[in-house]
């Protein structure tokens, strides 16, 4: 993704997540448990999280170069998609096994987190 797609998928990513936060915060509270509340929750946390990670990411591509980065906001959105989707999608269900496609989107976090660094490592040099 170039930056100004990534500027605009994080943007609508951010757009997703407050009107997820404040769908769990007044149409979900009476409807789920505590316990599944915390789930949706934790997806709204990470979908926030990285959906301003992909701005940031578009900010730094300019100063580190495309590539390493590009890869990162893929990798971003695709951890928003498994990671906060399988999320949502188990609050609203109550499906447990959709807990095990989770760490997927996880790892795509982490790798993207991985490629941040190392684009500013080798932008340092």
């Amino acid at each position: 993704m170039n930056e100004r797609i990534l500027v605009v998928v994080g943007a609508v990513n951010m757009f997703i997540a407050v009107c997820c936060g404040a769908f769990g915060a007044h149409g979900l509270k009476k409807m789920l448990s505590e316990e599944l509340l915390a789930v949706w929750h934790t997806a709204v946390t990470y979908q926030v999280m990285h959906a301003l990670g992909m701005i940031a990411v578009a900010l730094l591509m300019p100063r580190f170069g495309g590539a390493c980065l590009s890869w990162a906001g893929n990798l971003m959105l695709a951890g928003i998609v498994i990671f906060s989707g399988s999320l949502y999608l188990l609050a609203l269900t109550g499906t447990r096994i959709l807990g095990a496609i989770t760490p997927i989107g996880g790892v795509a976090f982490l790798a993207a987190w991985v490629l941040v660094a190392w684009a500013a490592y080798k932008g340092m040099r």
